[in-house]
């Protein structure tokens, strides 16, 4: 009878272990995505302050037009039925400029349209953000396989492509905006009584904490 070998056989050059990778193998692998996240989660908050600035821009220029068309109307009925028509005269050919200065400024910039596409960006970054960090949680719970964490961390990269390369540039204002958010104010981050306060009272952690009074 041949005894049995229980010392481990190298196995044959070029042939693939099947034993999973570590997570401690896995660091850089990790280290990568959490900083694609936080990059990702930047973008989305810069673009949707991006698109709130248009969007607050625009909505000044549209009133600006409202009141420089109005006092423009006025100053044309002083001018023909007042006593003193050289004031109206002069008040509505200022306003009328600077409304044909406006209504071109509109025209070469569509402010609501600029908006909206910000809006559309922050929104697709939104899910590729949260879908990066189930990834993360997956990765640290030992759910998934670093192997796999690659495969779908690839998958995530061209994803995130297809959203960055129709995307319109963001300004310095904004993304001051969104530092200031998400480092200073702590936009995407919650404290555990925070979170339990959103959730029934089954699935809190904290049993104990009451629900503020409606103010």
């Amino acid at each position: 009878m041949t005894p049995s070998n229980s010392t481990p056989q190298p196995k044959p050059s070029g042939e693939k272990s099947s034993a999973p990778v570590s997570l401690r193998d896995a660091k850089p692998l990790e280290d990568q995505l959490r900083e694609i996240y936080g990059r990702t989660a930047y973008s989305q908050k810069t673009h949707i302050i991006q698109a709130g600035i248009y969007q607050n821009q625009n909505w000044r220029i549209k009133t600006g037009q409202i009141v420089l068309g109005a006092i423009t109307t006025g100053g044309l009925i002083i001018t023909l039925f007042g006593k003193d028509n050289q004031i109206g005269l002069v008040v509505g050919a200022i306003c009328s400029s600077l409304l044909t200065a406006l209504i071109a400024y509109t025209k070469d910039f569509d402010l609501g349209t600029l908006s909206e596409q910000h809006k559309r960006t922050a929104d697709e970054l939104w899910l590729i953000r949260e879908r990066y960090l189930s990834l993360l949680t997956d990765m640290q719970s030992g759910a998934i396989q670093p192997a796999d964490a690659i495969a779908l961390r690839d998958v995530l990269l061209d994803d995130l492509n297809k959203v960055y390369a129709p995307a319109k540039v963001t300004t310095g204002d904004a993304y001051g905006a969104a530092q200031s958010a998400l480092k200073h104010k702590e936009d995407l981050t919650f404290s555990d009584d925070e979170i339990d306060l959103m959730l029934p009272m089954s699935l809190r952690r904290n049993k104990d904490i009451k629900t503020p009074p409606a103010t």
